[in-house]
């Protein structure tokens, strides 16, 4: 019976997934899932850890793996990863003060993981001072008057200055372009105006030299011509004096008996 309570524990057991950024964490929910199922021999939570360790952070306990100690192997996996994969006190102040920026991120959101890297080591006006210092300018000087005032307040107030300044960076962009976009067109349009010009001067010259004085007399002649052909009637146009007949007005005989006087 009592074998096969263990085995009945030991199947109820469900180890939670590794968490690499706190292993210590990790195995404090691993062994209370270990008491709840009755599981204390040494060799079993050692095979328990491997089998839910990715292959590239068993790496980083490789010498542990190849080389168990005859005893404790649970201890001893135990404290590798965890030295090994935890980011010590001084390497996360250190993070925290030479390396983090805002980027994209709302202000609020960049005090959320300040706070996460520091931990419960830094003292909240240090963090204050430091989240602070890595926004932008303009808004430091409206920040830094509220000293008093609770952390997470006067970080909605840096989201609410982000985002006015937001909009206005959008649309003093989008001004710019319209304007660019209406001096283009302008451009587009002079440039078309200097082309029809163009053309009609060069038409302009081109027909004043093929009007010379000798084609200007000629219209002038062949226009009185045929001005003096519309006063004569089409018998005398086509027959002349040997026309039969006469469609008045017609100044044919009128002509031709002043030119016989």
């Amino acid at each position: 019976m009592d074998g096969d309570n263990q085995h009945i524990g030991r199947l109820a057991i469900k180890a939670p997934p590794f968490w690499p950024e706190e292993p210590e964490l990790w195995f404090a929910q691993l062994e209370g899932q270990f008491a709840l199922g009755g599981i204390t021999q040494d060799a079993t939570k050692y095979l328990y850890v491997i089998a839910h360790i990715e292959t590239k952070y068993a790496r980083e306990v490789r010498d542990i793996i190849t080389q168990l100690p005859e005893a404790g192997k649970y201890k001893a996996i135990k404290k590798a990863l965890i030295q090994r994969l935890t980011i010590t006190h001084e390497q996360r102040t250190r993070q925290l003060l030479e390396h983090e920026e805002l980027g994209d991120r709302k202000p609020s959101q960049f005090l959320r993981h300040l706070r996460t890297l520091a931990g419960s080591n830094v003292p909240e006006q240090l963090l204050r001072t430091l989240w602070i210092g890595r926004l932008p300018s303009q808004m430091q000087v409206i920040l830094t008057t509220r000293t008093e005032d609770r952390l997470e307040e006067v970080a909605e107030q840096a989201d609410r200055i982000a985002e006015v300044t937001s909009r206005s960076v959008a649309a003093t962009t989008n001004s710019t372009t319209e304007k660019q976009t209406l001096e283009d067109q302008i451009k587009k349009l002079t440039e078309q105006i200097a082309k029809l010009n163009n053309r009609q001067f060069y038409r302009s010259k081109s027909r004043s030299k093929n009007w010379s004085p000798r084609r200007r007399s000629q219209s002038r002649s062949q226009s009185r011509t045929n001005q003096e052909n519309e006063e004569i009637c089409y018998y005398h146009r086509r027959f002349g004096s040997k026309a039969n007949k006469c469609q008045q007005p017609c100044k044919f005989k009128k002509e031709n008996e002043e030119e016989s006087h």
